[in-house]
């Protein structure tokens, strides 16, 4: 019987907690600007703090043109202890 070449490699176990964790949240540096035309440095600021999470924004670092945003649902700044 002949093997084919994936057949003789081990099985991937499943990633672990940390792992997991490692990849839960990530931080934008650079987006798409459509006024600058090019991707360019972002800035992140906080921009409404609610119930299910915070919502921030960011910004192009050049022209100020808003270029994305993102919910954060940790709790974040203003999270009551013990959330």
């Amino acid at each position: 019987m002949k093997k084919e070449p994936f057949d003789i490699m081990a099985p991937v176990a499943p990633p672990t907690n940390r792992q997991k964790a490692d990849f839960d949240e990530f931080e934008a540096i650079e987006l798409y600007c459509p006024k600058c035309g090019k991707a360019t440095p972002v800035r992140k600021s906080l921009l409404l703090v609610l119930p299910e999470g915070d919502k921030y924004e960011y910004r192009c670092q050049f022209c100020g043109t808003t270029v994305g945003d993102k919910m954060d649902r940790r709790g974040g700044v203003f999270a009551p202890p013990g959330s």
